[in-house]
């Protein structure tokens, strides 16, 4: 049952009176672009160097978030994100934009490492018609769908209706302090190192620091190299370190490789190939982090 739109939204309200499933205020998930003339139709795309599948992946993109097209080549479209990044992707991953898909007051984003989507309000009937990652958006249509309240009504970028469980969706993600930043980070703790990923389904390092970061509601830049020049960091002395603070590591100052987050006692969270590939915690004093340490810097 489809309902209007000011239902919906008044419905929303008294959810986040009652803190059933949405939050108060203002985490960043990942940005659409302003006026997205495509929105992302898979759970997670590529985003290539060029217009070929051989090229080299340089980020990614989340279902559910808008992008703008800046130009078309057979079936590739190259495209602006919410960050500012661009690249080409397939054609087929992302869809025509009818209008503002997840509007604010009608958006949630997946708050768990991954959610399934299913065609009707049971988990056991059919299986998932998709599995979405943290920070992935969907548009809401009902809130009023089951007596317990368990289930939401979402429109699909296909504008298919699905359903998904309540807890595993929030309409507003709350800013967290540094110290929640650090707690969140040890739950990817595990999670694999993807070139180019920035999902739960894989982050390479930068996309880690970066998703952190903007949960403090912080957009920061796409890249290690770029985020350590950013103008919202100011360099700090490895003396000097506070948890939060961020890590950059490699040849020299101007040859940034990788980064991390320091979170106290002389520790680092990053998502690194190093030893094995995934989300870990390693020791700054540690060979061969403690050599390729070149940049500290903390968010203003």
């Amino acid at each position: 049952m489809k309902m209007d739109s000011n239902i919906v939204l008044s419905r929303v309200r008294s959810l986040l009176v009652m803190g059933v499933a949405f939050s108060c205020v203002a985490a960043a998930g990942q940005e659409s672009v302003a006026k997205p003339d495509y929105v992302v139709a898979r759970s997670v795309i590529n985003i290539y160097h060029s217009a070929s599948g051989d090229s080299d992946v340089v980020s990614q993109a989340l279902y559910g978030s808008g992008v703008v097209s800046l130009e078309k080549k057979d079936d590739w479209i190259h495209i602006r994100t919410g960050d500012d990044y661009t690249g080409w992707v397939a054609a087929a991953d992302v869809t025509a934009q009818q209008g503002d898909y997840a509007p604010a007051g009608k958006a949630v984003r997946v708050v768990q490492l991954s959610a399934n989507i299913y065609r009707e309000p049971s988990v056991t009937k059919h299986a998932p018609v998709l599995n979405l990652p943290w920070e992935a958006r969907l548009e809401v249509l009902s809130t009023n769908v089951d007596k317990d309240g368990r289930w939401l009504q979402v429109k699909l970028v296909n504008g298919q209706t699905a359903y998904v469980e309540q807890g595993n969706v929030s309409a507003n993600v709350p800013a967290l302090t540094i110290d929640q930043t650090i707690q969140l980070a040890r739950r990817f703790l595990g999670i694999t190192y993807t070139w180019g990923g920035v999902s739960t389904y894989g982050y390479d390092c930068s996309g880690f620091t970066q998703m952190l970061v903007r949960q403090r509601g912080i957009i920061m830049p796409r890249d290690a190299d770029v985020q350590a020049n950013w103008s919202g960091v100011t360099p700090v002395e490895r003396k000097d370190l506070q948890p939060g603070d961020l890590l950059f590591f490699g040849g020299s100052p101007a040859k940034i490789t990788h980064t991390g987050m320091y979170i106290g006692n002389g520790e680092f969270i990053h998502d690194t190939t190093n030893t094995h590939p995934e989300v870990q915690i390693s020791k700054l004093d540690d060979m061969p982090w403690t050599k390729l340490l070149v940049a500290a810097r903390r968010v203003k």
